[in-house]
């Protein structure tokens, strides 16, 4: 009971953090329509930040998936992946996620969607090459845990959020100086609506899944490597959804650190070990 009061004040908080998020979108559009045009260019703002709002909330998923070029994939190319996949949502009783395959060689993962129904997985090429059979496994009963905690839906959100303010930083046409303008205030989206407490708890929601918190401890340690030694680079569209993965991709520093979402990779390892009743 005090688990799940917990999780429904979390997802309370997401909710609140997401909504002030997109009011204080619009009524930035507004003061700008204001200076621009009055009381009139402020009604026209208004209206085109509801535009935009609707479109990120119809269009949230796509975008999340299109900033790591991700592509459907299929059961006969990765056998093995939906069998797992397929076992975690039945010992879960949860709808099977649709698949989705990223090219990136880094180690890393990501959930996407508004809920259950709806729910996305998203695993890097670098991920399947380096962990075994367990690990993988724990990271999908991670990335499950968000989609069933329904934490997915705010940090799916604030991705598109992110990315349509973002966006202009990385037309061709604009000089690349505007990221570090645009850039904060999507930071300003992405904090507001993503707690740091949400990986701990799907990572404690996806040991209890799985059976088996070492592995996943062990997943976090070659994964937050690998994020080290081949790091992403830090466009507007990747850090707009940076925080959506299961460890930061990015070196911390410059405006990547605006970005940062995730608690410390030891700390969670410290939790899971302790959760396998490993004491240091």
């Amino acid at each position: 009971m005090r688990g799940f009061a917990l999780r429904a004040a979390e997802l309370a908080g997401s909710v609140a953090g997401l909504a002030t998020a997109v009011l204080s979108l619009v009524a930035g559009c507004a003061l700008l329509g204001v200076a621009a045009a009055g009381a009139g260019g402020a009604l026209v703002a208004i209206v085109l930040a509801a535009v935009l709002v609707f479109s990120v909330f119809a269009f949230c998923e796509r975008m999340a998936l299109s900033a790591m070029l991700a592509r459907p994939v299929s059961e006969v190319e990765h056998p093995e992946l939906y069998r797992l996949v397929r076992e975690l949502s039945k010992a879960g009783r949860l709808p099977v996620p649709r698949l989705y395959l990223s090219p990136a060689e880094q180690p890393n993962s990501f959930s996407v969607g508004r809920g259950p129904r709806s729910g996305a997985i998203c695993c890097t090429e670098g991920l399947l090459a380096l962990l075994d059979e367990d690990e993988l496994r724990a990271v999908l009963g991670h990335e499950l845990a968000h989609v069933s905690g329904r934490d997915v839906l705010a940090s799916t959100v604030s991705a598109g959020l992110a990315t349509v303010i973002t966006f202009p930083a990385v037309l061709p046409v604009l000089p690349p100086v505007l990221l570090p303008v645009f850039g904060p205030v999507g930071a300003v989206m992405v904090r507001l609506s993503v707690s740091r407490e949400r990986e701990y708890r799907a990572d404690a929601s996806g040991a209890l899944l799985t059976g088996d918190p070492l592995a996943l401890a062990r997943a976090l340690r070659t994964i937050e490597a690998g994020a080290d030694e081949m790091p992403l680079a830090p466009d507007g569209r990747r850090l707009s959804v940076g925080h959506l993965m299961i460890a930061s991709p990015f070196v911390p520093a410059g405006i990547a650190r605006l970005f940062l979402a995730h608690p410390p990779a030891g700390e969670r390892i410290r939790r899971l070990e302790a959760l396998a009743g490993y004491r240091r």
